[in-house]
């Protein structure tokens, strides 16, 4: 077995799932230092995904092929390789905000649907909890210094996070499965909820109360959001990420659990594991 993009954050954490497994997996990645910053034991094959001859040589002989690099490169692995395939795109692919990102998911998701290739791309929501992952407590430290939590329509819309070990049961699961085609599979946490309420539960986990939320109009926030970069302590909040707030990111998980057979772990739990005990 390959797994491309192994000292990423999800490939860096299925490969540790895959060493506690026993499980042999090869590892391919572009830069040898990141992979021994891991810690995690193998030689690993060198390959940027934009040199196929590279590429097929680091696949050569893998019988099956497990992708965390971005579902953009997914032709060049098709390319590369013959062996079924699991690969990490986004939930970005739905959202109405085009993006560079998002277009290249739907693109990834297109090659391998047409390609007719066994396996599957697994689309997951917002990921948490991954070693060296720092979404959520980045809004935990933006919550500490804020004395109230300005969000679009007052963080109405839903979310629905997946902790990383969700994340990498669900491509464990694609490997393991002998496929008779390609599909597309969302994986998400077990139910959606406001993003007010998610921002509580991540302040609660963080061990204090999350400030009063109060609704703004999205384009002051978007305007606003550079200004932060010049108050020290406070992390960037990005444009785009404002923009996803006004969009619900809530999603059918049957498929995630009838032909994964993985049942992801509540908010709460996930939230525990992520932030140290107090």
């Amino acid at each position: 077995m390959a797994v491309i993009g192994a000292s990423g954050r999800s490939g860096a954490a299925l490969c540790r799932a895959l060493e506690e497994l026993g499980i042999s997996y090869r590892p391919v990645v572009r830069n040898p230092a990141r992979w021994a910053e891991t810690g995690l034991p193998g030689e690993p094959a060198i390959a940027d995904l934009r040199d196929a001859p590279a590429l097929r040589a680091a696949l050569a002989g893998a019988a099956r092929v497990a992708s965390c690099a971005h579902a953009r490169h997914a032709p060049a692995i098709l390319a590369a390789c013959e062996a079924p395939v699991a690969l990490l795109g986004s939930t970005r692919r739905f959202s109405k905000w085009r993006d560079e990102h998002g277009d290249g998911v739907r693109a990834g998701e297109a090659a391998l649907l047409e390609s007719g290739r066994p396996g599957a791309i697994l689309h997951p929501t917002m990921i948490y909890g991954a070693q060296g992952e720092d979404n959520v407590q980045r809004l935990a430290a933006l919550m500490r210094r804020l004395p109230v939590a300005p969000l679009p329509s007052g963080g109405r819309f839903l979310v629905q996070p997946i902790h990383q070990s969700d994340v990498t049961r669900a491509v464990i699961a694609v490997l393991r499965r002998d496929w008779d085609g390609p599909r597309a599979i969302t994986v998400a946490g077990p139910e959606p909820l406001p993003y007010a309420g998610f921002l509580r539960a991540v302040c609660r986990a963080a061990g204090f109360r999350a400030p009063p939320v109060v609704p703004l109009p999205l384009a002051p926030l978007i305007a606003a959001a550079p200004l932060l970069r010049l108050i020290p302590g406070l992390p960037r909040i990005r444009a785009a990420e404002l923009r996803r707030l006004t969009e619900d990111k809530a999603f059918d998980i049957g498929p995630m659990r009838a032909e994964l057979g993985v049942e992801p772990i509540g908010l709460a739990e996930g939230l525990a594991l992520t932030f140290p005990a107090r």
